[in-house]
């Protein structure tokens, strides 16, 4: 089998790993493996697929579709399996069983081409919405997810470096990093979320019309899962005159909708988004960074 990793995760995971990447070195004997061991056969990998893992589309030995993942160690991909054997198919992908090897996932096969995100706005948001409720759940006895805290504080410790190399960035900065401390005094809720929830992350299934891909799961509350929803779509806000208003907008219609406060959701967008733009301008992709960071400004 002839195998190239897609260059969009190339490129990404020189980002997270701009010292050389020793994953990706080992790629292509791992996808062997993984195939040989289930006796899988390949259809093709799926391009131009994501920034954390390699999707490769495969059938079975009876010949029913399904999807080879592949991510390496510090994308958590042992922590997304012990999410999606919890969740057991309800608003999230199934996890197929079979023969196991870390880092790899067999997974029911979706829509790979279409998701949420193919909807008009209003629609989008209210389907992902309601995919995620599905998904908010008590995670396991003795589960092994990082806390929202844990995941954040990590995050803070990135930024606060970031604001010193970057001293345009330090009032969104302080901004963010004064919301995560007033979240954090008192969390309302311990349940599973996402992590890393978005419109593109839905995708069309036959089993159901939407289910939910690519967790990076964590425990805390929901307003955090809700954050990165808020700004789907961002450069089409930053694009629209009445942006702003737009955002403060899906910020009170998304807490409405989910029955979460309205604050504590603005909060961790604020949160959210500073991280994500400090960490763009992190790894050079200043386009990016500056779109997020006045997108955070707006809240």
């Amino acid at each position: 089998m002839v195998f190239e990793p897609p260059q969009r995760l190339v490129r990404a995971l020189g980002e997270t790993a701009p010292d050389g990447d020793g994953w990706l070195e080992t790629l292509p004997q791992a996808v062997r493996q993984a195939v040989a061991l289930r006796e899988l056969t390949v259809d093709r990998v799926q391009a131009p697929g994501g920034r954390t893992s390699l999707v490769v589309l495969v059938r079975r030995a009876d010949g029913s579709p399904a999807v080879l993942k592949l991510a390496p160690p510090r994308f958590r991909p042992e922590a997304e399996r012990a999410a999606l054997t919890h969740w057991d198919g309800l608003g999230a992908v199934q996890l197929l069983e079979g023969p196991t090897t870390p880092g790899a996932l067999l997974l029911e096969r979706l829509h790979p081409d279409v998701s949420v995100r193919s909807l008009p706005e209003a629609k989008a948001l209210l389907e992902a919405a309601g995919t995620l409720r599905r998904l908010w759940v008590e995670p396991p006895v003795g589960h092994p997810f990082e806390s929202v805290a844990e995941r954040t504080g990590r995050q803070a410790e990135a930024m606060r470096a970031s604001a010193s190399a970057e001293p345009d960035v330090a009032a969104l900065v302080d901004a963010a990093l004064a919301a995560r401390e007033g979240l954090l005094a008192a969390p309302p809720e311990h349940l599973l979320l996402h992590g890393t929830f978005r419109q593109s992350k839905v995708l069309a299934g036959e089993r159901m019309p939407w289910l939910a891909v690519g967790p990076d799961p964590v425990a805390g509350e929901r307003a955090f899962d809700l954050a990165r929803l808020v700004r789907d779509r961002v450069e089409d806000l930053i694009a629209s005159p009445s942006g702003a208003a737009s955002t403060r907008r899906r910020v009170k219609r998304l807490a409405e909708s989910l029955e979460l406060d309205q604050e504590r959701v603005r909060g961790w967008t604020l949160f959210r988004a500073v991280e994500s733009g400090v960490r763009a301008l992190r790894v050079g992709r200043r386009k990016d960074a500056e779109l997020l960071l006045e997108f955070a400004g707006w809240l």
